[in-house]
């Protein structure tokens, strides 16, 4: 696995381009976009050094004085993009750092999202692996750490963990470059659809799944196409303050259409190519 080096451009009018380019990413020379996501102090950042070596760029997320982090490596002749979201403990919007995290994974779409776990703290990471679910289905969990649990004696048992998830999950160690290559495999599996996931998620209550459906049912009438917008409706009944002031403010329909319209821009534009 190398950096990625600059080759030729991707085609800047595809959909991908155009939602990603709202937030500052910017898909020149890259293929995939990968999203990083982790608590604090799970080696999220060792991770993304060791993926992407000397070919990094940081900013400063649009709008925001949260730093941005991003870089580029290439596998089996395709080229990623991955992008280093603020390490977070959760995506319930409770700070800035989490909703910069929730609003790239929910409105950016990335092809694969890496959530990085401690090895040493399962319980705690989990939390977070578990919210990211919620949201998409193409995940992989990249057990970190696992040096320092066998240290302390303890047995991580990754391929029942990736069962009982519903996703791959790959043990690693990336301060050594230990199962970066398996994790890197899994990410372009996934994307593929070589691997299948099926995250698990605790199944709800009749009464939630009742008040869930007339929610969705209402963003229907309002003709709101939110991504993932079963996420969007558990979020308004566990009282989440941050999503509702979206919702009734029009916030969350102005970032739906802010992401539509350059990819309808964009269809356009592809399909008056194709016919010349």
């Amino acid at each position: 696995m190398k950096p990625v080096q600059p080759t030729m451009s991707t085609c800047e009018t595809c959909p991908a381009h155009a939602q990603l380019a709202q937030m500052g990413i910017d898909l020149r020379k890259y293929d995939r976009v990968v999203a990083l996501a982790g608590n604090p102090n799970t080696g999220k950042s060792t991770v993304f050094n060791a993926l992407t070596g000397l070919k990094q760029h940081t900013g400063n997320w649009p709008g925001k004085t949260v730093t941005r982090a991003e870089g580029g490596f290439a596998w089996g002749g395709i080229r990623y993009k991955l992008v280093d979201l603020p390490g977070t403990y959760s995506l319930l919007s409770a700070s800035q750092d989490e909703e910069i995290a929730r609003n790239f994974l929910l409105f950016g779409q990335p092809d694969c999202t890496i959530v990085v776990v401690d090895a040493t703290a399962l319980e705690r990471n989990l939390n977070l692996v578990l919210q990211v679910l919620e949201i998409t289905d193409k995940a992989v969990v990249c057990v970190n750490l696992m040096d320092e649990a066998r240290r302390k004696g303890l047995e991580v048992d990754v391929r029942s963990l990736s069962r009982d998830l519903g996703v791959p999950a790959v043990p690693t160690v990336a301060r050594t470059g230990e199962g970066l290559g398996d994790l890197i495999r899994a990410v372009t599996e996934v994307i593929n659809g070589e691997v299948r996931t099926s995250p698990r998620r605790p199944p709800a209550p009749p009464e939630v799944r009742d008040a869930v459906e007339e929610l969705l049912q209402l963003a229907d009438g309002l003709e709101l196409s939110l991504p993932s917008a079963r996420w969007v409706a558990y979020r308004l009944l566990e009282g989440d303050h941050r999503v509702r002031q979206a919702l009734l403010s029009g916030e969350l329909a102005q970032l739906v259409t802010a992401q539509a319209a350059p990819s309808r821009r964009a269809s356009r534009k592809i399909a008056l190519e194709g016919a010349q």
